[in-house]
């Protein structure tokens, strides 16, 4: 039997603010999870950043213990190094730090933002997500998709109504919250992919 060949670490990007458990351990040499804490990257690559979203987002209201500093920060940091971060649509992030809506043109750093569903790289539900990228101009992104969602991305108080009233469509289930957190590994090797583009 064959051993399944190693996958060769990606070494000129860095990723902050990532869950230990999902899949950028595997992808990057350069990742900062909470103990090893982001705050304190120094350069010299690319990022990609995934600050906490709860406090941020439209589920903030089941946010509890997320420190709300750390995304301004990564906005900081993705304009300092370049790179892409990555946050729920309609992040309140967006109008708190003056980041440019899909569509707009790139702000004085060179930063544009553009809009994705997370289920073109095969997460579950469709996950409408916004990019903040920094990098040279005219770069083209290219990516799969479109995906097939089979879930809802619900709150508490959002699901109680779906499952009453029901909302869903069918053959449509509710996400878990572990499944609303998940970074499909997909769509996290295309954005290392993307940031290695961003010097």
């Amino acid at each position: 039997m064959r051993a399944c060949p190693q996958v060769e670490l990606v070494t000129d990007v860095a990723v902050l603010y990532v869950d230990p458990r999902g899949p950028y351990p595997e992808l990057v040499s350069h990742w900062y999870d909470e103990s090893r804490d982001g705050r304190s990257y120094d350069g010299p690559f690319p990022i990609v950043a995934h600050p906490p979203c709860g406090p941020w987002g439209r589920l903030r209201h089941l946010s509890k213990n997320q420190d709300k500093t750390l995304a301004p920060l990564a906005v900081e940091q993705v304009r300092k190094w370049g790179g892409v971060l990555e946050h729920p649509a309609y992040s309140g992030l967006w109008k708190h730090c003056n980041l440019p809506l899909p569509g707009e043109l790139p702000d004085e750093y060179g930063g544009r933002t553009v809009a994705v569903n997370q289920c073109d790289w095969k997460h579950v539900a469709r996950k409408p997500t916004w990019l903040y990228i920094v990098t040279a101009p005219g770069l083209r992104l290219e990516w799969p998709g479109p995906g097939t969602p089979t879930h809802r991305i619900c709150g508490a108080r959002d699901r109680a109504v779906a499952k009453v009233r029901g909302v869903c469509p069918p053959g449509i289930k509710i996400c878990s919250a572990e499944q609303r957190r998940r970074t499909p590994v997909a769509f996290a090797a295309w954005l290392v992919s993307l940031a290695r583009k961003c010097r």
